[in-house]
């Protein structure tokens, strides 16, 4: 049947069987093990599961899996009842489904294209939900999968057929073209081949937004000048991009796959490789197994790098030169670029006024081989920061306010999350790095900042090859009259209080999730176990000068880290940590108790020092996510560095205030 796949008319297989995500996790085991059928006209929408995320689809062990018929047999691993996994090793396989459904904003987090290809090649071809995460929506896509809402689902356990341009016709017309020719391989055949031919581009002159402006430079095959509006679908120029040991083992077979053994890249100046995701996953008993993977992954992604001759980021005697995102701002990136690598977080490139997002392996795949991508263009929404932070807030505070205040309420929902006004001033680049790079959290396409000086003076000071006139050239703007479909949002940043997310309560179907802002103030008093400053949003310049404040301020009290609390901090590159070494940060550190790692990922995605080891133990962390099982099995609040590290030495969540200690 998938040879055919799709259909003019797509119809349930009356021999397969449709599978609910529901919050009673109990009737999920029901409907693997049991032969339990349900029926979506018995149901709500409410029933069914909220946010669930690639983590839970298919966790970091699984994906050192790069075949993706391997990682069909891990689907969901990672939704756990009880301690225990609710989907048994092919426990999606074997139940001979051909549907999934499940709630709203299916597919945050990771952009991983494994959780959808978890689905694809279990057997799943109709994917019904009430809205999707983004990236998580272009792996569907890019995989031919279709994707319905519940009356349609409806419909079709009635027994109806439902025409394909039903399910395609909310898409942009090379979108529909993708998913009838059956994913993203197909469509770029094709269209090589002079099949079909792509519609004409003809928005009006019209004011743009900065992600408008950067796409609309970029068109392909368009008069000089075109401007773009939101849903526009266009092909666009990319000016680089990156790929990390988690995904570009399938990039490489992907490409040799499709187009032969020797392919050949057009422009690999600007595209790069980095070890960085899994350097430390042998400090996790989980993963310690599957080291044999880990090293088929490096080896690959070797391969391709000599292949291609892109820029080599690996590790040099086991220290990697830091977490991609970090490193791709103090190297490559440059004002008003468009770049796209295989990492959700890529949108933290938005903090040098670049249009950078995430991908799946595929598209990244085609990207990187053509040097130009499909785009449609996303809407924006813009936030006017005004005032400035409040002793012991950091930038962390202000977006974990915008997850809980505008992303919960899907403000946000694949928007481009435009940063500007009198406010962003007062934020440094580290710190507008912060709130790009948390777009991703907020279900939205991606974040940018507005350029000025202190830009300028960044990226000079960052790459001094650079030609400061050009990179002022480069830099975009919005019109005056710009439109944002999710509205203009004033932030007062005087106003925010320190916050966390708090880790919610998924047996009780209350989803772990960085939307779940609480003030600190609020909490209570919550012991814990784990202190962690690290990750690509917590691991920069600015980052572990919060960072030091606070232990400089600890050693002056007499202070150490708190018995029974272990803290880490983990630098975001190379350049930090010599930032640290200079400064007499590092040592300062190792004065006070914390236990320092080298650069790389590591507890962020659950592979390195700093994760939890039992259900009970309790981590306040400045990483980006707090997804069950992301960072060990205990229970994990997020916080900003400033937070973090007062709790390490309080022993509980503590906002920092500098007479804290006195």
């Amino acid at each position: 049947m998938r040879d055919q796949w799709p259909p003019e008319k797509v119809a349930l297989n009356p021999e397969k069987r449709v599978l609910f995500l529901t919050k009673d996790l109990s009737l999920i085991k029901q409907q693997l093990y049991d032969g339990l059928n349900l029926n979506m006209k018995d149901l709500t929408v409410d029933d069914l599961l909220d946010d669930i995320n690639t983590d839970v689809m298919t966790p970091a062990w699984v994906c050192f899996d790069h075949d993706p018929a391997e990682i069909a047999k891990n689907a969901y691993a990672g939704l756990m009842h009880n301690g225990l996994r609710v989907f048994s090793e092919n426990a999606l396989k074997n139940g001979n489904f051909e549907a999934i459904v499940s709630g709203q904003r299916k597919g945050t987090g990771s952009s991983r294209e494994t959780a959808a290809q978890c689905e694809r090649w279990a057997g799943i071809n109709i994917v019904i939900a009430a809205s999707f995460a983004p990236i998580h929506e272009r792996n569907n896509i890019n995989l031919g999968q279709i994707m319905g809402d519940h009356a349609m689902l409806e419909r079709l356990q009635n027994g109806e057929e439902i025409g394909l341009e039903e399910f395609t016709s909310r898409y942009d017309e090379v979108t529909q073209i993708i998913l009838e020719k059956g994913g993203l391989f197909p469509f770029a055949k094709s269209l090589k081949s002079g099949d079909i031919e792509l519609p004409a581009i003809n928005t009006p002159p019209r004011p743009m937004t900065m992600a408008e402006k950067i796409i609309a430079r970029n068109l392909v095959g368009q008069d000089d000048g075109q401007c773009v509006k939101p849903e526009d679908p266009v092909i666009a120029q990319v000016q680089g991009g990156y790929s990390h040991e988690f995904t570009t083992a399938q990039v490489h077979t992907f490409l040799q796959e499709e187009y032969g053994e020797g392919y050949a890249l057009p422009n690999p100046g600007k595209f790069a490789v980095f070890e960085d995701h899994l350097l430390y996953a042998h400090h996790n008993p989980k993963f310690v197994p599957f080291m044999d993977k880990v090293q088929t992954l490096r080896d690959l992604q070797i391969a391709f790098q000599q292949h291609t001759k892109v820029r080599d980021y690996s590790a040099k005697d086991g220290v990697s030169p830091g977490i991609c995102h970090q490193v791709a701002r103090e190297e490559f990136i440059e004002v008003g670029d468009f770049i796209q690598a295989t990492d959700s977080h890529t949108c933290m490139g938005g903090a040098s006024n670049a249009l950078t997002w995430g991908v799946g392996a595929t598209e990244y795949a085609n990207l990187i081989s053509a040097g130009f991508t499909f785009v449609k263009v996303p809407e924006s929404i813009r936030f006017e920061l005004q005032g400035t932070l409040a002793k012991g807030c950091t930038a962390k505070d202000v977006i974990l306010f915008i997850l809980a205040d505008h992303a919960r309420k899907e403000l946000t929902l694949n928007r481009s999350m435009e940063f500007g006004g009198s406010g962003l001033a007062g934020l440094s680049i580290d710190e507008r790095a912060t709130l790009c790079n948390m777009a991703t959290e907020c279900s939205g396409r991606t974040g940018i900042c507005e350029a000025d000086d202190l830009l300028y003076d960044w990226m000079i000071a960052a790459q001094p090859h650079l030609d400061l006139e050009t990179q002022k050239g480069l830099a975009v703007h919005p019109d005056q009259d710009a439109h944002y479909d999710g509205g203009v949002h004033i932030i007062n940043m005087s106003e925010i209080q320190p916050m966390v997310a708090h880790p919610g309560d998924p047996n009780k179907g209350i989803p772990s999730d960085p939307t779940n802002g609480a003030n600190v103030a609020d909490i209570g008093s919550v012991t814990i176990d784990i202190a962690y400053g690290g990750s690509c949003t917590a691991g920069k310049a600015d980052d572990v000068a919060y960072y030091a404040q606070v232990c400089k301020a600890a050693e002056e009290a007499g202070l150490v880290v708190k018995d029974g609390v272990d803290f880490y901090i983990q630098y975001g590159s190379g350049l930090v940590k010599d930032l640290a070494v200079r400064e007499g940060w590092h040592d300062l550190f190792g004065r006070v108790g914390v236990k320092l790692i080298d650069p790389g990922c590591g507890a962020c995605i659950g592979a390195g020092p700093g994760v939890s080891i039992t259900p009970e133990q309790v981590t306040v962390s400045a990483i980006n996510r707090n997804f069950q099982g992301r960072s060990g099995p205990g229970k994990l609040y997020l916080a900003s560095p400033l937070t973090v590290a007062a709790s390490a030495f309080t022993g509980s969540i503590t906002s920092w205030n500098e007479g804290l200690f006195n």
